[in-house]
């Protein structure tokens, strides 16, 4: 389907150990690999895949860098089926994940863990994809309907829900018509005004596109921000960003 979330990316600073780790507690397999003189991308998920469920791209620069976590991305959100979510979490504890937020201090009705980056990893409660299928992506928005508004102008995404507290707002995204099993985008809006560093250690979201061309078109049409075109990319992808300035990458994908 044109305009679901493909992958998230997020960078590694030892390709090894966080290949280990999703493979390894997330069950996760090796779904394809791009090999560059100066980077590795590999693109991560679960063996059984809905045909519009997102997968995971760790990042490695061959240069050793390391990178700041910063606070405008949140995590990402792994399912796991209702019943399932504190044997789940024992799971991890027993295979020596580090314990951050168990599910009796989350009510019971999520978890989280880190990965060996220390991106947070939000443990859900689906009854719908495969157990660890990514279930969303979190990022956070100074303007909540100017956050809203991008999402539904420029890719004619909706809700799917909403959760108002106190304090913030979170705000579930996709395109009309998208599979339950498909990545949501939350847009997470804290009430207080506060301002958020991007940092680098997440990279972008991934919209698929059936035409690369005439997405890139409509996106312009509708006034989104031209940052990386699809001819400087060699018409294989192209980017933009949101008014918050997280990269939303605009992918035509290939069998090859």
């Amino acid at each position: 389907m044109s305009g679901v979330l493909d992958h998230v990316m997020l960078r590694v600073e030892d390709l090894d150990e966080s290949l280990d780790w999703y493979k390894t507690h997330l069950d996760y397999e090796e779904k394809g690999r791009w090999e560059a003189d100066t980077f590795t991308n590999v693109y991560l998920g679960p063996e059984e895949m809905h045909e519009e469920g997102a997968m995971l791209e760790l990042t490695y620069n061959h240069d050793d860098r390391s990178y700041e976590m910063g606070d405008a991305w949140g995590h990402i959100a792994v399912r796991v089926p209702e019943d399932e979510l504190e044997s789940s979490y024992q799971q991890l504890m027993d295979e020596g994940v580090e314990d951050y937020r168990d599910p009796e201090s989350c009510g019971g009705r999520y978890a989280f863990v880190k990965d060996p980056d220390g991106h947070e990893v939000e443990i859900v409660k689906r009854n719908h994809g495969s157990k660890w299928s990514l279930d969303h992506t979190m990022i956070r928005v100074e303007d909540a309907d100017e956050a809203l508004g991008f999402w539904t102008r420029k890719f004619e995404y909706e809700h799917t829900g909403r959760w108002e507290s106190d304090t913030f707002a979170n705000y579930f995204m996709k395109p009309e018509g998208a599979a339950e099993e498909a990545m949501a985008v939350e847009l997470t809006y804290n009430y207080d005004g506060r301002t958020y560093d991007m940092g680098d250690a997440w990279g972008h979201l991934c919209v698929r596109a059936d035409d690369l061309g005439e997405y890139w078109e409509t996106l312009l049409e509708r006034d989104a921000e031209e940052y990386r075109d699809p001819e400087s990319c060699d018409n294989r992808y192209a980017f933009t960003k949101d008014q918050d300035g997280h990269e939303i990458e605009i992918l035509e994908p290939t069998d090859n």
